[in-house]
């Protein structure tokens, strides 16, 4: 996972948290749901990033070889 991916997967997750704390204070349910879809996507992407990164060290050890 490069340092881009890593820092979009954590904006969105925060951004995200933002947006939910600020529709649960104002009783907005909308940007409340859109808030927490937007930290699960972020949540999403770091762990695809993590799994892009397992499989990459894999291969580069030789574990997927014979």
């Amino acid at each position: 996972m490069t340092q881009e991916e890593k820092f979009e997967s954590k904006k969105d997750q925060l951004a995200g948290k933002a947006k939910e704390v600020g529709g649960k204070v104002t009783g907005d349910k909308e940007l409340e749901a859109e808030g927490k879809s937007q930290g699960v996507l972020g949540k999403a992407k770091e762990k695809l990033g993590d799994a892009k990164d397992t499989v990459k060290g894999a291969t580069e050890s030789g574990k997927f070889y014979n």
